[in-house]
This record gives structure tokens, sequence and C-alpha cells, in this order.
């Protein structure tokens, strides 16, 4: 069918170049002025064959040219070629408005080079701001309504319903799709495009591990929008200017207002700092694990040493690593112990302690 296309459209154009030029190439060419030779319609007949036979050879490489373009403009998000056209044609309507004063200017060169020069120039630069500053634009698009509600919810209210970016470890990690069942994640889930094509590089992995995170991740995803009562948006845009995942996750929060969740340590602190709300799966997880104060009993089992001389590591039931001071001489050994001190941080919670047999002789 576009081959056709395009054959016709030689035709057309063959049809009218004939028209226009052939009837005065025939008057130099044939002295005697034949009448029926130097028609005009005879010279649109004649254009269009010559046109037409001329496309046999063109026609292939025109319509793979126009495959390839199409391929590219498929595979482009929508609101990528929407507001890159809306771009455009705001570029087009000023380079109009500024060409119009030029064409009274009375100078031939300018007139005849000029509005091809600025048309060209504003046509680009409108479509490139459109483009580079989609984003930008739906965040602004969206003020009105945010706006508005504001103005009827609480910010108790707003906070609980402002979106959700799942960031790829916390994806990996498994856990939340049990948070969500369990209703304490509300609102909208967004997953954005940049992760899961990491998501996916990572399920490609040649390494056995990565592999098979990768693939628990995507299958986490999959049960989180089937069998979850939760909303899930894939966000299609991305940050070209931005190589990191982490770094984009963040100004991706900054333009959605919304709250990044995720396990990383590293990513929960850049978040902070720049002033993006953020959850952290392993400070929920802190928080309602048993709370241990120094000075309480408990009974544990020693079960390796420790990085510091004469250290012995025990684990309690939920993960917490126990570091048993002079626990060295314990290993596989179930003794009592006394909690020391409590360190407790978003990597994690870790317990000191010392064997309560210790405490006794001394």
């Amino acid at each position: 069918m576009l081959t056709r296309i395009v054959q016709v459209f030689f035709i057309i154009v063959g049809g009218m170049l004939g028209f226009i030029f052939i009837p005065n190439l025939m008057n130099l060419i044939i002295a005697d002025n034949v009448v029926w030779i130097t028609s005009p319609y005879v010279g649109a007949v004649l254009g269009a064959f010559i046109l037409y036979f001329g496309s046999l050879w063109w026609t292939e490489r025109i319509v793979g040219f126009i495959r390839k373009i199409e391929e590219r403009l498929v595979r482009v998000p929508i609101t990528d070629l929407l507001f890159g056209s809306l771009g455009l044609i705001v570029g087009l309507i000023v380079a109009f408005l500024l060409v119009i004063p030029i064409q009274y200017s009375g100078i031939q060169i300018v007139n005849s080079i000029a509005p091809i020069l600025i048309t060209s120039l504003l046509g680009y630069l409108g479509f490139q701001v459109g483009f580079k500053k989609r984003d930008e634009l739906i965040n602004l698009f969206s003020m009105p309504n945010r706006s508005k509600e504001k103005k009827k919810e609480d910010t108790n209210e707003e906070s609980s319903i402002r979106v959700k970016i799942l960031d790829t470890s916390v994806i990996i990690d498994g856990r939340i799709a049990d948070i969500c069942q369990t209703g304490f994640l509300e609102g909208t889930i967004v997953i954005p495009q940049f992760v899961l094509e990491e998501l996916q590089h990572i399920a490609d992995s040649s390494d056995v591990l990565k592999r098979n995170r990768g693939r628990r991740g995507l299958d986490i995803l999959n049960k989180i929008r089937k069998e979850l009562p939760m909303d899930v948006e894939i966000y299609e845009g991305d940050f070209e200017d931005i190589q990191e995942v982490d770094s984009k996750l963040v100004k991706l929060g900054k333009l959605m207002s919304g709250i990044v969740v995720t396990n990383d340590f590293n990513l929960n602190k850049v978040c902070e700092l720049q002033n993006v709300s953020v959850l952290n799966i392993n400070d929920l997880a802190n928080a309602v694990k048993p709370v241990v104060l120094p000075g309480e009993e408990m009974k544990v089992q020693v079960i390796k040493d420790g990085k510091e001389h004469n250290q012995g590591i025990a684990y309690l039931d939920d993960g917490t690593m126990i570091v048993v001071e002079e626990g060295r001489d314990y290993i596989g050994k179930r003794i009592d112990v006394l909690v020391t001190s409590v360190l407790q941080t978003s990597a994690g919670r870790m317990i000191f302690a010392k064997p309560k047999l210790i405490e006794k002789a001394l």
C-alpha cells in the first residue's frame, strides 16, 4: 500500500512539473509551432510517465526510509510526540509572525532566504523545547487540579494519596507485595519505564543470581498489578540527560510530588537531601521489630565469631544480628546474654550484648 502511495505521489508531481515546464522546453527544441506537442496537458502526461518510470528505481529506497521513520516514531512515547508537536506548532506560529514584517523590507534576497531560515530554526527549537521540557509542562498543566485538591483536602489526606514511586531494589526485595496486600501502602503505584528496563537487564544477566533476582522482581510486579487491589501506572518518560537510575528517581519524585519507595540506604539519604519524600522498607521492618532495651536478658545461640577479637555473633528470629562480647568461646551453644546497647539505622538494627555468666562473675 505504501509503495502505491509513493508511486502516485511521483505521478502527481511529474504531471505538475510537466504541465509547467515541458511546453516551454518543446518550444525551444521544435522550431515549428506544433500546437498539440506544446500543449500543457500533453506535457503533464509526459511528465507523469517520466517520473513514474523513474520512480521504479527510487520507490524501494524511499519506502524503506519511511519504514525506518515509522518504526522510530512507534517506539517514542505518545507524550514525547505530543509535546514535541505542540512545541513545533508554537515555533512555526512565532516564525510566521516574524516573517510578516520582513516581507515588506523590499530586499529580494532577504525576502527569499530569511523566511526559510527563520521558519526552519524556530520550528526546530520549538520541537526541541517541547520535547525536552515535557515533564515540566505536564507538571505545569496538572497544577490547577492540584491546587483544587489542596483546598478540598487536609495535609494528612493529601499525603496519603500521593503516588508511590518504586525503585529497583524494593521490587527485587519482594516485601513490597506483602505490604501492599496488608493495606499499609495506599495510593497509586508508579513504576518508571527506566526501572523496568533495569529489571529486564538484570533478568537477562549471565550471572545466575542476578538473573533470578531480576525475574523475581518481574514476578512481584505482575503479582501487584494482577492480584492486588492497587492502581499501578507505568511512567514511560525518561531523563536522557541523566544516566543514574537513582538520580532519575529523585527527579521524577520532584516532578510528580510523589514518594520514592526504596530499601536502598544511599538513595534514602539522597532523597532527604533533595527534599523528596521517601519511604524506606527497612525502616518499616525495624519499626515492627520487638523493642530491646539495654539491661534486658535473652537467650541466643552463638553461631560464629565476630570481626573483633573474642566476639561471637548470634541472630534473632527476625534476622537482627547480636554481637556478643567475649562470646567466641560459646560458638555452637545457647547462652543467656544481657543487652548492653542497641544501634538502629535505616540499614538495620544491631544489638550488642555480653554473656550473663561474665556479668555474674564481675
